[in-house]
């Protein structure tokens, strides 16, 4: 029972990263914001190889910032 319930969790976490990457690849930003947002995105996902709900927790957060739309300074 337990693994079909992380089976759920992985197909939702891969859902919302699909997700966040199309948003992140959508904004009209500086090419600095969008490569520390692409940056966070793919730190999440390897996060997910090893510690699924967190990085479940840290896509929600990374998901909650960019609808209040705080983003990262432009890198340079």
């Amino acid at each position: 029972m337990e693994h079909d319930g992380q089976l759920e969790l992985y197909a939702a976490v891969a859902d919302q990263l699909k997700e966040a990457h199309a948003r992140v690849r959508a904004l009209q930003v500086p090419e600095g914001v969008r490569m520390a947002l692409t940056r966070k995105l793919l730190v999440i996902t390897a996060a997910a190889k090893h510690d699924l709900a967190d990085a479940a927790r840290r896509l929600e957060r990374f998901t909650a910032d960019l609808d209040e739309g705080c983003l990262p300074d432009e890198e340079r």
